[in-house]
């Protein structure tokens, strides 16, 4: 049973891959994620309903539009596939609950943004909002936290405010010390967010997670892509995963055995 379950999952996430790849490309340029219903990028042809089916359809097609032979993106299967594989970890971890469906609103959040920071620098606010709105009305079903009912609310709004406050703290240093944009205001948003959701340790174990992720990532690009040290990387998406991490293993800072 379990097993089907699983792969039901998989399927959902495959269908909500190819959903999330419709937001990832309309919302920044303020289109309707529900009318017209998908079409080629490049000669604006209709897709048809076989020819849209996640992951099978790119590799059918070799990657390319049916109509103009264009190269289809590869973001479009990773998309779909990440998207597939997350929903299968969280409900294999979670179970089937209310507080994974949650989590998997969450994690859909997560998807979209990073991608659209990845591609445009820019993290739209209705999804870190969202985040926190989510976290704070949801914090009752959290495991994250001790207590319940307004115990949990409350360690809900304290993790959203040091995310949000901290990390504003953190880029205001760094402008100061650097004279540079060191954090951008959707990081500092994104971070009240996914505080909302893990609580201010997680904040803390986000953080860390994120930056060595980011500086692994920066290290690639100045060795095999050439970038310099002072160029601006997008820092939602090793956010996003540092929240995964906590997201799944509910982790806190004494794993890394810190004292605070």
């Amino acid at each position: 049973m379990e097993s089907l379950i699983l792969v039901f999952s998989a399927l959902f996430g495959l269908i909500i891959g190819s959903f999330l790849n419709v937001c990832i490309y309309r919302i920044p340029q303020n289109k309707s994620i529900v009318w017209p219903s998908s079409f080629c990028p490049k000669c604006g042809k209709p897709i048809k309903f076989y020819d849209n089916i996640p992951l099978l359809s790119y590799i059918i097609l070799w990657g390319k539009c049916r109509q103009c032979k264009a190269p289809i993106s590869c973001q479009y299967p990773i998309v779909e596939f990440l998207t597939g594989l997350l929903t299968v970890l969280f409900v294999w971890r979670w179970g089937l609950s209310a507080w994974t469906a949650v989590l998997l609103v969450a994690v859909y959040c997560l998807i979209i943004l990073s991608v659209i920071d990845l591609e445009l620098m820019i993290i739209p606010d209705r999804f870190s909002l969202g985040l926190i709105v989510l976290g704070l009305v949801f914090s009752w079903l959290n495991p994250n936290f001790d207590g319940s009912g307004w115990s949990h609310f409350l360690q809900s709004l304290g993790g959203a405010a040091v995310g949000f406050f901290g990390t504003l703290a953190v880029a205001l240093l760094g402008y100061v010390m650097f004279k540079k944009e060191a954090m951008g205001g959707g990081d500092v948003k994104l971070m009240g967010g996914i505080g909302a959701f893990v609580g201010w340790q997680g904040v803390i174990t986000t953080i860390v997670f994120a930056s060595v992720l980011g500086l692994v990532y920066s290290v690639f690009l100045m060795i095999f892509k050439g970038k310099n040290k002072s160029d601006a990387i997008p820092f939602g998406p090793f956010l996003s995963a540092g929240a995964l991490i906590n997201l799944f293993y509910l982790v806190s800072p004494e794993m890394f055995a810190i004292r605070f």
